[in-house]
Order: C-alpha cells, then sequence, then structure tokens
C-alpha cells in the first residue's frame, strides 16, 4: 500500500489535504468565524504545508496512515459523544413519563 501511495502522488496529496482540513476543522477551528481573507489564507497555507507531508509520504514515511487513525479516532469519539447524549436525552424522557404517569394516581 506504501508503494502505491508512493507512485500515485496526486491520490496522496489529496487524502492529506482531506485528512488534513478535517482535522483542522475538528481541533483546532476558532469558535468563531474568521474573515473570509483570514480563512483563504488558512486554507492555503494548509495546502502548502500539505506538500512537505507528501515529501514525507513519498519518502516512504506513514503520514496518510497516522493520518487516517486520528481521523478514525476523532470518528470514535464524535459517535460517542452523540450516543450519550441521546441516551441522557431518552434517560430524560423515560423519567419524565415515569414522574407523569405517578402525579396521575
Amino acid at each position: 500500500m506504501q508503494q502505491w501511495l508512493s507512485d500515485h502522488m496526486l491520490v496522496s496529496y489529496i487524502l492529506i489535504l482531506v485528512f488534513t482540513i478535517f482535522i483542522f476543522n475538528q481541533v483546532f477551528r476558532p469558535q468563531q468565524k474568521l474573515p473570509i481573507l483570514k480563512e483563504v489564507l488558512v486554507y492555503v497555507l494548509m495546502a502548502i504545508g500539505c506538500f512537505i507531508l507528501l515529501i514525507f509520504q513519498v519518502d516512504k514515511l506513514p503520514i496518510l496512515q497516522c493520518m487516517a487513525i486520528a481521523v478514525l479516532l476523532m470518528l470514535m469519539l464524535r459517535s460517542r459523544q452523540f450516543y450519550d447524549k441521546w441516551k441522557s436525552r431518552r434517560g430524560k424522557d423515560s423519567s419524565s413519563d415515569a414522574n407523569q404517569a405517578d402525579t396521575g394516581r
């Protein structure tokens, strides 16, 4: 797989860029919206920085594999947060139904 990614540098660059943008948006994104020129500047610098990661990937370092694991861990965390939120909302609904049943007697 590492050899195939080294042979197909455009695919590797696009994957690195997509993973980098996802990681940036999930972890480092500021809470308030940036002005459009600053936003463009951030993404342009990110695209330039991905060339350095592409060089490391072509030199046989497992950049894409490490980024894929980071993205997978973030998705697992997000799904766990979603599940906890769903479970707590479901628990509140069932407890409020039980309270209504108790007061109806």
